[in-house]
């Protein structure tokens, strides 16, 4: 048998090559926008791609199933439980319903329709047929069953997520009631992704272990607390998700070969960022980025989480110009990479020779001032600083500075609501990624005085100067 896990730990993505040796036919399912990792997979093992596979129509990245099958001529295989809903597969396949199967020489892959975080979501339930027929070896379970979560129902809106949790429970008793405790589960998503809560580090399970400690799997509990237990406590829904949910129903487009492979003279991109025509993306670290950077760049280092923050704060209406700090091409394509799997292929190219070459042109810099915690918090006791804390509600809520303004990344492209742009700004978060982030979005917006907290709310802390509250102002006065 063949089973191999794809990890695309940006976005804490999970994709799976499953098929039978003896054939050398495999089924590709969940596949990453860019699919050449399949093709080179295939082609350095001798296997023929013959099955493309998608739980679910995604919303945290965007599918290459279609590009997929369209390289390799495989069966694109869909949910057929898409009918009359709001997200619908417009581009040909073939759909699977409840009981089809998809054999593969002596490895069987059965579908079991599993709605919940989605109306039309699938499991893939897999056979080892060499080892037993009827005992199954693994679960691809997608978004439904994630290791010590499940899939969250609210993507679709307010007005569908009590239903859509309603079908969870159903799903719960109902598609797993049968399977044997020793099945290995093997998730769309690890933690770190917005698609569920609570989810446990490790990236595969057993039935049997989820039964015994998934909170959610506890046959105690009734259809209605289960169903505020789902809901309650679900992290930020970045807004591209249904920008993805559009681009998967819709067919994305093919980025294979990758777009913004393309140098561009330092010259030529800063007279399109004069002219307002690209945001330029400095992948660099949080103090590089500090030190000096192109004017209205926006600061998502390539060492942390870029995909969700290029993904989420990165604006829709102009192109994407990427700089580093040499014009490294594999620092580059990591980062298109990454872009492209949240939807961003408006990707123009990226600077030659990076920002030595952009310094070295004598070309106009911005820089962002760095701050320590105490250096931070004098400012703000003595009234000469207003603090921003970017965390989520969650982390917020479980303690912050009593003087901080609550503002998360993602709504600071609307500015902070009663600071001047010329007040004085000190911006933390955790440890200085995110902060970095937001303000870098408000420097683009105007703001001139804009601080950076060195080491975050960890620094704050270890200095001794956090004075914590358990509620605070939501935005300024």
């Amino acid at each position: 048998m063949i089973f191999e896990r794809f990890v695309d730990s940006g976005l804490s993505q999970h994709s799976f090559v499953v098929g039978c040796q003896g054939s050398g036919e495999i089924a590709v399912i969940d596949p990453q926008r860019d699919v050449d990792v399949y093709l080179d997979y295939a082609r350095d093992h001798g296997y023929r791609i013959a099955y493309v596979m998608d739980t679910h129509i995604h919303a945290d990245f965007a599918s290459g199933a279609r590009e997929l099958a369209d390289k390799t001529g495989a069966r694109l295989m869909l949910s057929g439980y898409d009918a009359g809903e709001h997200f619908r597969v417009q581009f040909p396949h073939e759909d699977l319903h409840e009981g089809d199967r998809v054999d593969i020489g002596n490895v069987r892959i059965e579908v079991r329709h599993t709605p919940g975080h989605t109306p039309e979501h699938l499991m893939f339930v897999v056979f080892d047929g060499a080892r037993s027929r009827d005992e199954p070896i693994a679960l691809i379970t997608g978004d439904f069953l994630f290791v010590g979560s499940l899939g969250r129902p609210d993507l679709l809106g307010e007005e569908a997520k009590r239903a859509l949790a309603r079908q969870m429970f159903a799903s719960v008793r109902d598609k797993l009631a049968d399977l044997p405790d020793g099945v290995e589960v093997h998730p769309g998503h690890g933690a770190g992704s917005a698609c569920g809560a609570g989810m446990a580090g490790r990236p595969v399970s057993t039935l049997g272990y989820e039964r015994a400690t998934n909170p959610y799997l506890d046959p105690s509990l009734s259809e209605d607390a289960f169903v505020e237990k789902l809901l309650h406590g679900l992290p930020e829904i970045p807004d591209f998700y249904p920008r993805n949910k559009g681009i998967n129903s819709e067919g994305p487009k093919d980025v294979i070969p990758l777009p913004g492979m393309q140098a561009i003279e330092p010259d030529e991109v800063a007279r399109r960022v004069e002219a307002g025509e690209v945001t330029v993306i400095d992948l660099r670290d949080p103090l590089a980025f500090g030190g000096g950077h192109v004017p209205g760049a926006l600061g998502i280092g390539i060492r942390g989480p870029f995909a969700n923050w290029a993904g989420w704060v990165t604006p829709d209406d102009q192109p994407v110009i990427l700089v580093d700090g040499s014009g490294d091409p594999a620092v580059i394509e990591q980062a298109v990479r990454s872009m492209v799997r949240t939807g961003r292929d408006y990707i123009d190219g990226y600077v030659r020779g990076g920002m030595a070459a952009w310094a070295g042109a004598g070309l106009p810099l911005d820089t962002l001032a760095q701050v320590d915690a105490r250096g931070a918090a004098d400012r703000v006791a003595r009234g000469e600083a207003r603090l921003v804390d970017v965390r989520t509600p969650a982390e917020y809520a479980a303690g912050h500075v009593d003087a901080a303004v609550h503002r998360p990344v993602a709504e600071t492209r609307e500015g902070i609501p009663g600071v001047d742009l010329e007040e004085p700004v000190a911006v933390v978060c955790g440890s200085g990624y995110r902060s970095t982030v937001a303000a870098s979005i408000l420097q683009r917006l105007g703001y001139r005085r804009v601080m950076n907290v060195v080491g975050g709310m960890g620094a704050w802390e270890a200095a001794g100067v956090r004075q914590a509250s358990s509620s605070g102002r939501r935005d300024a006065a």
